[in-house]
């Protein structure tokens, strides 16, 4: 079971970037997973649709589809550019535009999640 998540009421897309921007450097996220996060767990893809509009400063590249699957080539130009993003960060992938989900899921089963501070250095 993932660890609890309490976020501010907001927009369901605030909500979203809140929760990608909580995903660490080196770890990915599912649209599903974030559904699920926030109390929605059969709305992926309006997940989809936030971030599709994500601000500059919410790290997409980390949002992959439920069986690690890089987003399509226009969420980034091209998946290579995703790939490369999160190659850069230590994501290890099984094919071409598909990571190795499992090593490097956010959260894992029991991991406490904590939402409402960017996990990136920079920030």
């Amino acid at each position: 079971m993932i660890g609890a998540l309490h976020c501010v009421m907001a927009s369901f897309d605030e909500r979203v970037y809140e929760v990608v921007r909580s995903v660490p450097p080196g770890r990915v996220t599912t649209y599903g997973t974030i559904a699920l996060l926030l109390g929605n767990p059969r709305s992926a893809r309006r997940v989809g649709q936030a971030m599709h509009r994500s601000p500059d400063d919410v790290p997409a590249h980390r949002v992959v589809n439920s069986v690690g699957r890089l987003s399509g080539g226009w969420a980034f130009g091209a998946p290579e550019i995703q790939r490369a993003l999160l190659e850069s960060e230590g994501v290890h992938f099984v094919e071409a535009e598909r990571c190795n989900l499992p090593a490097h899921v956010w959260p894992r089963d029991g991991e406490d999640v904590v939402v409402g501070e960017s996990t990136d250095e920079a920030s």
